[in-house]
């Protein structure tokens, strides 16, 4: 018989954050937004191919320049992103996070485990950005090689005819890329706390998204003047400085900034509310 006093203890932490990503992987969820940023820019590409390629005189936007190179097409795909899709995507990693947990019924099973509230919730966070951060990186790249293709691999063309060729082009990319991840930490808070508050995974997922029309519906009444410049989104498409000759850094720190301040405060409320909140479902 085995003496339980000197018997080899085993240590291993609950929840590993190795586990959850895998888990994450296996999701159908995750696989269907794998899906369609792999589709979009195959889309866009047929779309274009389908159209005429007379952008008309004195036209100059993002869309006029898509077919110019595949870096004009990645600075389209993510400018026709960033106001829905990239926030959905967020949304729905974060939003889901916890409430797919008590949704299945394994909620109360892991906090029994003993698995520490704080860790759950630091976990869930973790698996939650890392997966949205995987999704704005793979966008950009995937559009780029799919683009690179479709057009070439020209220096990207901007409205006003300046140009950036490779590699500072790269650098550019990533200054878009983490500014939209900073950017979108706001969507993932609010996804993320009010799925904190709610055990319907849709209901967070859905009241983010919401969240988020709504403040560019008030984004655009002109009446609220300086007020717009402190709702959410308001900075969503500061990315495009990076773009120019000289890079603009002034609306995108602003714009981080409130991001990250509202962040901080959702997510905030969300652990406080988390560790007091009574798990019975």
């Amino acid at each position: 018989m085995t003496d339980t006093a000197t018997a080899p203890r085993i240590r291993s932490r609950p929840l590993p954050l190795r586990a959850e990503i895998r888990r994450q992987l296996r999701r159908r969820r995750t696989q269907g937004v794998g899906a369609v940023i792999l589709v979009l820019p195959l889309i866009l590409v047929g779309a274009f191919a389908l159209g005429s390629s007379d952008a008309g005189p004195g036209a100059r936007g993002f869309v006029d320049l898509a077919q110019q190179s595949g870096a004009n097409l990645t600075v389209f795909t993510l400018f026709a992103s960033t106001g829905f899709l990239l926030i959905v995507v967020v949304a729905l990693f974060a939003g889901d996070a916890v409430p797919a947990e008590a949704s299945w019924s394994s909620l109360r099973y892991l906090l029994a485990a003993p698995v520490p509230r704080e860790r759950l919730l630091r976990q869930k966070l973790t698996v939650a950005g890392l997966s949205s951060l995987a999704a704005l990186v793979l966008l950009p790249v995937w559009t780029l090689l799919v683009g690179g293709v479709a057009y070439g691999w020209g220096a990207y063309v901007g409205p006003t005819g300046d140009q950036i060729g490779w590699p500072a082009l790269i650098g550019r990319f990533a200054v878009i890329v983490a500014y939209l991840a900073v950017e979108l930490t706001v969507v993932a808070a609010f996804a993320f706390a009010l799925g904190v508050f709610t055990d319907a995974p849709l209901a967070a997922v859905g009241g983010a998204v919401l969240l988020m029309i709504l403040c560019a519906i008030l984004d655009s009444i002109t009446a609220l003047g300086d007020l717009r410049r402190g709702l959410p989104g308001h900075y969503a498409f500061a990315w495009a400085d990076a773009l120019a000759p000289t890079i603009d850094w002034s609306a995108m720190a602003t714009g981080a900034l409130w991001s990250l301040g509202y962040a901080i405060v959702a997510i905030g409320v969300s652990v406080w509310h988390f560790l007091r909140k009574d798990i019975t479902s």
